[in-house]
């Protein structure tokens, strides 16, 4: 086998099993098209134990430097197939196969689509999912924000900081997000709400040059001339490469114990080996502390399972 533990995905719970995993000398490879997951969107995190407030990039930085540290190796690939093979599994990637005797899956939740022409073609070339990475390239530019959400809001404010203009296109009248953020983004003079209304087409020759919005009550089409378009409608778990391979629930989230194991597909048996954490499976409160508390946790269960320990409880690491 050529790693020991492959964890499957770099935010919050799979950067959080690396460290325990790395600390407890597994030979470990994380794979993940990015580090940080959606926490890299968040422009200021004031929930976070032992932080008043602290950036979602310069948090998730520090996750990933502990991580090396800790000495697990991250590979930036994307996850196509994971399989059980004679001796542990094979996890095949956009570029490469790897093999482990042990997998961790704490590839979280993808952000939606909006599902248009352009989309596709213009993602990096001014189609982004993250405000807070991407935002700063815009100064002085025309933006448009879509969603009616917390995070919608959230770029919004930040858009108006950074951006000349920033349009907020929401399809309903009224948007989901707090008052006290709905409120804050109406006092922006440089922002404009362009609600019951949605995007339909991006346009664009080497870059985004502008959207093509309907408004859904008139059904009449604009367009509206942008230099970026920021999708914040929510994500979704995207578990189809791995549905043979454990047990989802109704909303396709991984099943698991209490000690983050996952089961066989349609069985009530753990399929040994498998363990998952963070937002991808069925626990229910979706929060950076849940994930990192879960990451541990199947950091240490996959120790004990590759060193056939059971049933003796891991009464703690405390090195300086």
């Amino acid at each position: 086998m050529d790693y020991e533990l492959i964890i499957v995905g770099g935010g919050p719970a799979g950067l959080t099993a690396a460290i325990y995993a790395g600390r407890r000398n597994l030979k470990t490879l994380l794979l993940t098209i990015t580090a940080g997951g959606q926490v890299m969107e968040a422009e200021r995190i004031e929930n976070y134990p032992g932080f008043l407030g602290v950036k979602g990039t310069k948090l998730m930085e520090r996750f990933q430097k502990q991580a090396v540290k800790s000495g697990a190796e991250i590979v930036f690939e994307e996850v196509k197939e994971v399989k059980e093979i004679e001796g542990g599994y094979a996890v095949k990637t956009n570029a490469k196969d790897y093999t482990a005797k042990a997998i961790i899956l704490a590839f979280g939740r993808t952000p939606r689509s909006l599902n248009v022409p352009g989309e596709e073609k213009f993602k990096g070339k001014g189609v982004s999912y993250c405000a807070t990475c991407d935002m700063p390239l815009f100064k002085e530019k025309t933006i448009a924000v879509v969603g009616g959400g917390n995070a919608a809001l959230e770029a919004a404010l930040y858009g108006s900081k950074v951006a000349k203009k920033v349009y907020l296109i929401h399809r309903r009248d009224e948007f989901r997000g707090f008052e006290s953020f709905v409120e804050k983004v109406k006092k922006k003079e440089n922002v404009e709400f362009v609600l019951s209304s949605v995007v339909t087409e991006i346009k664009g020759e080497d870059s985004v040059k502008a959207i093509v919005v309907q408004d859904l009550k008139t059904n009449q089409l604009k367009e509206l001339q942008v230099d970026g378009v920021f999708v914040e409608i929510g994500s979704e778990v995207k578990t189809d490469f791995i549905k043979n391979l454990v047990k989802l629930n109704e909303n396709n989230q991984i099943v698991i114990t209490n000690n983050c194991e996952t089961f066989y597909p349609d069985k009530d048996e753990i399929r040994p080996g498998v363990f998952a954490a963070g937002d991808v499976t069925s626990t229910p409160f979706k929060q950076i502390v849940t994930a990192t508390g879960e990451g541990c946790k199947a950091a240490l269960q996959a120790y004990n399972y590759l060193h056939g320990i059971k049933g003796v409880p891991f009464t703690g690491e405390w090195k300086h």
